[in-house]
């Protein structure tokens, strides 16, 4: 029942963003520019006040960045998985997922309230790897200027994930006597805004423009490899890594579903500040969010969350 309702979420939420992004994208950007900087931010606070924080949270960022850096790692000394990629974009494209925008929606849908805050970890974990090695391998460059760039594009990148965002209120609000009245407070348009991201990703895909010199089954064909990594391979490593952790269940499920989010529109960011690949970007957002539909379902009733 929960994956019939987390569907019925997902494609209304993507198809009005999308039309509302390619019929008046004045209106688009008006809407998701505040919703970005400030609602999701507070909505993730008060989510994580009623949830709960604890040391678990730090534990989920470790092992996202653990199951990510040894996906990357086994890639990079295996000339012949090197070879199912034709360029950089696809390799972190293949292990950078929405978790901000579209996983914590998945969550919130699926899984227990507590779950909430094992994917805001992974959200931190997966951000502080992606963008400290990104920039990096896309770059490959000694420039102590352009070093001195992406080192900056990192920490504003950190600084201003909704997840550390909400991370940091949350943690200022525990710290005051009016810790359960905000608490109580934010609960409801916390988990209205929430969903409203889903609406920020229809928005942001309406803005991409797909070449239309390529049919979609080309597109697809030339980004096969990755959308197989980042929707199939991930997951399942990261469920592996879980089992040999003994994870608790909802931190398994939860990290698994993380991990199985379709690639971050980040990953334009980093390709057109690279001016890399651009076009790979694009196509691997539009396609994994579309297969992703799909694909988080079926890792949902493979994790047994009925």
């Amino acid at each position: 029942m929960e994956i019939v309702y987390l569907l019925f979420e997902l494609i209304p939420c993507l198809s009005i963003g999308y039309l509302i992004g390619r019929f008046n994208q004045n209106l688009s950007l008006k809407i998701a520019k505040p919703l970005t900087t400030f609602g999701i931010p507070i909505s993730l606070m008060g989510l994580l006040l009623k949830s709960g924080m604890n040391w678990q949270l730090i534990e989920a960022a470790a092992i996202a960045l653990l199951t990510i850096g040894i996906s990357i790692f086994i890639i990079n000394i295996s000339p012949s998985l090197q070879n199912l990629f034709s360029n950089q974009t696809f390799l972190l494209g293949s292990h950078f997922g929405n978790t901000g925008y579209f996983g914590i929606p998945i969550s919130l849908a699926l899984l227990p309230t507590e779950a909430l805050s094992f994917s805001i970890g992974f959200d931190i974990g997966a951000t502080l790897i992606i963008w400290s090695l990104g920039p990096l391998i896309m770059a490959h460059t000694e420039n102590r200027s352009k070093k001195i760039s992406q080192w900056r594009i990192f920490l504003r990148s950190i600084l201003n994930s909704p997840a550390s965002k909400g991370l940091l209120g949350a943690l200022v609000v525990q710290c005051t006597p009016w810790n359960q009245q905000i608490t109580s407070f934010l609960w409801m348009p916390s988990k209205i805004v929430i969903f409203l991201a889903l609406i920020i990703v229809g928005m942001r895909i309406s803005f991409l423009n797909i070449s239309k010199n390529k049919s979609a089954l080309t597109q697809i064909m030339l980004i096969k490899n990755a959308l197989t990594i980042k929707l199939l391979f991930l997951p399942s490593l990261m469920l592996s890594i879980c089992t040999i952790l003994k994870v608790g269940t909802t931190m398994r499920n939860s990290l698994v579903l993380q991990a199985a989010t379709p690639t971050a529109i980040s990953i334009l960011l980093i390709s057109e500040a690279s001016a890399k690949n651009q076009n790979s970007a694009r196509s691997l957002v539009v396609w994994s969010t579309c297969f992703s539909l799909i694909s988080i379902p079926l890792w949902a009733m493979v994790l047994k969350i009925s």
